[in-house]
């Protein structure tokens, strides 16, 4: 067949690099705990601030994604990533938090765009039998941004074994990979111009009026889809949190959290496509292979979070930081390997979030406003997770919180899962004519 820069999965592997240039290199930063500063409290607080925009914007990220176009927004969220580690490379001269703080606030704009039209992308151009490798593709590329963070980092860094706050060198190393990934988003193809092998156009709803669009938005807050989802988008970024600040950030040497993250990331990439393969699996419905996704996450986290309790009584607030460090030898294996295991469940956790999306619909106008509601329950739990954090909470505490709403998303996804269909229903999707948006009006 050839290359061709209009398939649908060379978009979604393009979109990959962008986001391995930039979300990636913002999680290879943001898992360091602090974004690599020793004063944490600033990175901690500019995470509030993100997740808290990018809560609001994430909603809002929908109609813009419909109305601009995959291309424009994302390169508008990937000038908010480079903006926020420029803001990290300022502080380390001026200390100046508020700064680093806004553009904290700033990113969160950008992320709820970028992510939205990203989810809407990997869900929407794909076949239905081919959603789950689509989203194992780009969710393997993106982690190997982070992974190549963290080995920047790692490398650059190795020569430290105390507290000290990332060098120079690092956030420009990420701030030019981030401006590759940046200028990558320019080139992306329009949706109309992209088709299948055999010549088929992706489903797109034509943009009714910015009410129409901010009503479909609204409407899914009465979609019980979407509600039922809520624990499961609310959890699904919780955790970060805890993980990064208090297991990596508190436990380990600042070499030692690079090195963890090199493995903690790479293990996301082997879980997730793994995990989208068996959901792909056409031996069976796709009942059946949802009620399998949800068995294995729900096993893998309970094991995991158990062992991160016993974990977690070796340290607490109130002592001094440990600083631990991988030259310890077999003390240092059993914790480094309940982090890869953290990585493992959070990538399969976020994969079956997208999955359980792309089975309710094919067209990309509707799965923008279903990437835009996710990313915006789960930045209020980000947002919510990091002033916890910040505020000096007993780091069990944290963990328990986080194993309890994982916990309490598993009813809902049950009850999605027994419902699901062979193939999405595409009706409720193509009626967005006036009488349609007249008719929501009124419903509001």
């Amino acid at each position: 067949m050839g290359f061709r820069w209009t398939s649908p999965l060379v978009q979604v592997l393009a979109v990959g690099v962008i986001c391995f240039c930039c979300p990636g290199m913002f999680n290879a930063l943001n898992s360091l705990g602090g974004g690599g500063q020793v004063d944490s409290k600033v990175g901690q607080n500019a995470n509030v601030a993100l997740y808290t925009c990018f809560a609001v914007f994430g909603l809002l990220s929908g109609a813009i994604h419909n109305k601009l176009g995959p291309k424009w927004t994302i390169f508008i969220g990937c000038a908010c990533y480079m903006l926020y580690v420029g803001s990290l490379l300022c502080y380390n001269h001026t200390q100046a938090g508020a700064f680093t703080i806004a553009a904290g606030g700033i990113l969160g704009v950008g992320a709820g765009m970028l992510w939205t039209a990203q989810g809407a992308m990997m869900m929407a151009y794909p076949r239905e039998q081919d959603k789950g490798k689509f989203i194992g593709y780009f969710w393997a590329i993106f982690n190997m941004g982070a992974v190549l963070g963290s080995v920047i980092a790692f490398g650059i860094n190795y020569n430290l074994t105390e507290a000290k706050s990332l060098s120079d060198a690092t956030y420009i190393a990420f701030l030019v990979i981030m401006g590759i990934g940046t200028l990558v988003a320019l080139s992306l193809a329009p949706p109309s111009s992209v088709t299948h092998s055999n010549g088929d156009h992706i489903l797109i709803q034509k943009f009714p009026t910015w009410t129409g669009e901010i009503v479909a938005i609204l409407k899914l807050f009465l979609d019980w889809r979407m509600v039922v989802l809520v624990p499961m988008f609310l959890s699904s970024n919780w955790y970060y949190s805890y993980q990064f600040s208090t297991v990596n950030g508190r436990y380990f040497s600042i070499r030692t959290q690079s090195l963890n993250n090199i493995l903690y990331w790479a293990s996301q990439i082997g879980g997730s496509y793994s995990f989208a393969r068996v959901l792909d699996y056409q031996g069976v419905n796709r009942r059946t292979r949802a009620l399998w996704g949800i068995a294995i996450i729900s096993c893998c986290f309970i094991s995991t979070w158990i062992g991160g309790i016993f974990f977690q009584r070796t340290f607490h607030i109130w002592e001094p930081k440990p600083n631990h460090d991988f030259k310890e030898g077999a003390s240092y294996v059993g914790p480094l390997f309940l982090y890869m295991f953290y990585g493992l469940n959070d990538s399969a956790w976020q994969t079956y979030i997208y999955w359980l999306m792309g089975a309710m619909s094919n067209d990309a106008t509707v799965l923008s406003r279903y990437a835009g509601f996710y990313k915006c329950v789960q930045s209020c739990g980000a947002a919510i997770s990091w002033r916890i954090n910040a505020v000096g909470t007993s780091y069990m505490t944290e963990l328990i919180i986080c194993f309890a709403l994982l916990g309490a998303s598993i009813p809902g996804a049950l009850y999605l899962t027994s419902r699901i269909k062979d193939h999405s229903e595409q009706e409720d999707d193509l009626d967005v004519g006036e009488t349609k948006v007249k008719r929501d009006l009124e419903q509001f």
